[in-house]
């Protein structure tokens, strides 16, 4: 059960389809009394990872950039359950979330320790994200999620998931092309405000 969530809007458009059903998200999970926090990332100052490795001196250690991901990180750290709410463009995520999702780096490490008998060295592995709750929305100006580019995306966050030891509580995707016509398909709303509702009171 989560008591938040933090919904990360990737739209450019206000108004987009994929904020949109975000919102009907936020709406289900607000009926069972979750705290449910809205960041819409663009327009905020979230430069590209630059490779330093910086904040792979330890898991305590941010990401050195001095942008906006900096008041973000602890919001995702607190948080039960993250959803990622992107349009796809270009038969992915859009921009804005990949740079997101790149600098989400910083919120795990990868290092070495000595083995037990002190003669070598062994991989660990630790995250922030691990054990937390993933919506995906989805909405693409296409019908078929496969020409759309969406299961490009679909499998991204698979992937990430899998890594960091999340599970994807649900994903709602369907197609939309002019701004806010989602909001006119009775069936994504209701699976959109369903996704709220499960990540409010999965167990």
């Amino acid at each position: 059960m989560a008591k938040k969530i933090i919904i990360i809007e990737a739209s450019p458009r206000e108004n987009g389809n994929s904020t949109v059903l975000a919102r009907e998200v936020a709406a289900g999970a607000s009926c069972f009394g979750t705290e449910v926090e809205t960041v819409h990332i663009h327009g905020m100052d979230i430069r590209p990872c630059t490779a330093c490795d910086a904040c792979q001196a330890s898991l305590a250690t941010d990401c050195i950039i001095d942008d906006d991901m900096k008041a973000i990180y602890s919001r995702l750290r607190s948080a039960d359950a993250i959803v990622y709410a992107t349009p796809i463009y270009w038969f992915t995520v859009s921009a804005q979330i990949k740079l997101f999702m790149d600098r989400c780096y910083a919120l795990t490490f990868l290092g070495t320790q000595p083995a037990e008998n002190g003669d070598a060295q062994v991989e660990t592995y630790e995250t922030d994200l691990g054990g937390k709750m993933f919506g995906v929305v989805l909405t693409y100006g296409d019908v078929d999620p496969f020409a759309s580019g969406a299961v490009n995306a679909i499998r991204t966050f698979q992937d990430m998931a899998r890594f960091v030891g999340s599970d994807i509580v649900g994903i709602v995707y369907g197609s939309a092309m002019g701004p806010g016509e989602v909001a006119d398909n009775t069936e994504l709303m209701k699976q959109a405000f369903e996704l709220g509702r499960a990540l409010a009171t999965e167990a």
